[in-house]
């Protein structure tokens, strides 16, 4: 089988002629394919990459030296390539391999990556930790054209090029234009560029001149008047305004060429930009066709390429449908997100209203910043981002939007675990960050139709910072819509919960009922502020056990628990403790966690025990 064939070493790699690593990039993307429509995870983006991770391999031990991806969902083919094939049909399982780079996973991953634009940051400090220490290896930061969307990928570039530092920085660019002056004569320089011979000619030039002041007076002047002809014929490289040496466009499917390309990158001991062309899904015809339905994708069948599952309803439709029903309302109805139309639901509101969205790119700041301007002057926006990458805007929720009460609608998806994508991915932060915020309302929706019915409430009757957050995926069994605090009369205790949390609990009612236990269900719709009526609520058995998904001292407890009302009430709070979560399903999670209907009824019932 080929899950079970081992690849190549870094010296082995070195090795091989042209003929063989062809035949090893298809066998990688076979692999790749039989196995990613098995687990699920991010395939075309690593497709695109396994010629260019092949070529790294070549040049570079990543043992040693570090390779810092930027998001890092394309780092299936290096984990191949650093002896984790055998593991491959553990991919984003509980206590499998990771979809991401892990250094707890192994030497070769230089660092932990799951959110964008921030590679040429880390590396960069990597580059200045080698030279202060005196130690001597190489750093390469690999990022996608995508990650320049965001503003940290140029405060990173910007103090790179002007160290000096010997850093090469890949930039895979499948989609985005990156220099827009790129012509016939551009196309040609580069042709020239990337040549073997032209390297050798210049080596040999560098060589010549260097050993007399005369020779190193020529060089410079030589240099000068060539770079001063290459902006007249193609205008200015930002990268080489920046102080990066400039190699490129490239085709990042040709490993020979890239392979050399990286050698000259690593010898000339400074900042180097690599620019690569590549195509998502690179040979495998769904994913060539549909890049995005790929990108991160559930088990489909490997020969059709349709999804094993048929997927159901799920909030972000809701919300987006919502959404689009809410702007034919009111003309003030506009949206945007960063980066994630698709994955937020709008994709029916920008079809619908394209003066009225906008997609920011990966830049979450100015996304927040950009809403709360769009607030000022009169416009209803609602900012949809995933609560995991709104955690990058928390400066802008203080000081662009609260500072000034701004009425900001925030539909926060992805909250609370997210199953396979781990610890980079989970939104569980976002009640503890949040709640922080001065005038921050933040709703909680136990179903789509409530999801639904909040979004207008946020809209039109409600002022200041709202935040409507939900999770991944659809309906349980709690799918009706009432106003009602308590979901479920009890006289014994009260499970107390918000958000989707409330599923658990009313199966944890029912254990508890088989054992004659009476356990009142409240749900909290609203946690910041939390409503007086609610505390009532908690407090009127006499026990209360609270449920929350998201680590310890991060959510509503604390607050509820300090409450005079409660005062007598024997209490207690279920949470994912403290830490990070890692990835598997969100089922297997939460009964780790003790957060599972039978590990819920099993402390109840400790609560009560000497009530």
């Amino acid at each position: 089988m080929i899950q079970n064939s081992q690849f190549p070493s870094s010296a082995e790699l070195r090795e091989m002629n042209e003929e063989q690593l062809r035949e090893l990039c298809a066998r990688i993307r076979s692999f790749l394919i039989e196995n990613v429509s098995r687990t699920g995870g991010h395939l075309a983006s690593n497709l695109g990459v396994v010629e260019l991770t092949v070529a790294i391999h070549r040049v570079f031990d990543t043992a040693k030296d570090r390779l810092v991806f930027d998001v890092g969902h394309q780092s299936y083919v290096h984990k191949l390539l650093t002896g984790r094939a055998e593991r491959f049909p553990t991919l984003r399982q509980l206590d499998g391999l990771a979809g991401f780079p892990k250094p707890s996973e192994s030497v070769h991953d230089a660092f932990i990556a799951g959110h964008a634009s921030n590679s040429v940051s880390v590396a960069l400090g990597m580059a200045r930790a080698r030279t202060l220490r005196g130690e001597d290896y190489n750093v390469i930061a690999l990022m996608g054209d995508g990650a320049l969307t965001g503003g940290l990928a140029y405060e990173g570039l910007n103090d790179a090029g002007e160290s000096g530092e010997p850093l090469i920085v890949i930039l895979n660019d499948n989609g985005m234009s990156i220099t827009p002056n790129v012509g016939g004569m551009a196309k040609h320089l580069s042709n020239i560029r990337t040549k073997p011979s032209y390297y050798r000619t210049k080596k040999a030039w560098r060589a010549a001149t260097k050993s007399t002041a005369l020779g190193r007076a020529l060089y410079r002047g030589v240099h000068e008047l060539k770079e001063g002809l290459k902006k007249r014929l193609i205008n200015s490289n930002t990268f080489n305004d920046m102080g990066f040496e400039y190699y490129g466009p490239v085709d990042g499917h040709d490993v020979t060429k890239l392979t050399w390309l990286l050698q000259q990158a690593k010898e000339l001991r400074k900042p180097v930009i690599l620019h690569v062309i590549t195509k998502k899904g690179m040979g495998y015809a769904p994913a060539e066709e549909n890049p995005d339905l790929f990108h991160g994708i559930g088990p489909f069948d490997a020969e059709t390429g349709l999804p094993k599952a048929k997927g159901k309803p799920t909030f972000s439709d809701a919300f987006g449908e919502t959404l689009v029903r809410l702007a034919a309302r009111d003309k003030r109805v506009c949206a945007i997100t960063a980066a994630m139309q698709n994955g937020t639901g709008l994709d029916a509101f920008a079809a619908a209203y394209p003066e009225r969205f906008g997609d920011a790119g990966i830049a979450e700041g100015h996304t927040v910043a950009m809403a709360a301007g769009l607030a000022k002057q009169g416009m209803l926006p609602v900012a949809a981002i995933y609560s995991t990458f709104l955690q990058r805007a928390f400066d802008m929720l203080i000081h662009d939007v609260a500072l000034l009460n701004l009425h900001v609608v925030f539909a926060i998806d992805r909250a609370g675990l997210v199953g396979a994508d781990g610890e980079t991915h989970h939104g569980v932060f976002d009640v503890g960050y949040l709640r922080l915020v001065p005038g921050m309302q933040i709703l909680c929706p136990a179903n789509r139709a409530e999801l639904s019915r909040m979004l207008e409430q946020a809209l039109f009757e409600m002022t200041g910072p709202v935040a409507v957050r939900y999770p991944r995926g659809g309906d349980g069994r709690f799918a009706e819509l009432n106003d009602r605090a308590v979901i479920r009369p009890g006289r014994d205790l009260t499970l107390c919960g918000y958000g989707t949390t409330v599923n658990t609990l009313l199966d944890a009612a029912d254990l508890l009922a088989e054992q004659g236990i009476e356990a009142e269900v409240l749900r909290l719709r609203q946690i910041k502020p939390l409503e007086a009526s609610w505390k009532a609520s908690a407090a009127k058995t006499g026990a209360l056990l609270m449920v929350e998904e998201c680590p310890s001292h991060c959510g509503v407890y604390d607050e509820l628990a300090a409450d005079p009302a409660m005062d007598g009430v024997k209490k207690k709070v279920l949470d994912l403790g403290p830490g990070f979560t890692q990835h598997g399903s969100n089922a297997e999670l939460l009964a780790r966690a003790g957060l599972d209907a039978k590990s819920i009824a099993a402390l109840a019932i400790d609560l009560i025990s000497d009530k």
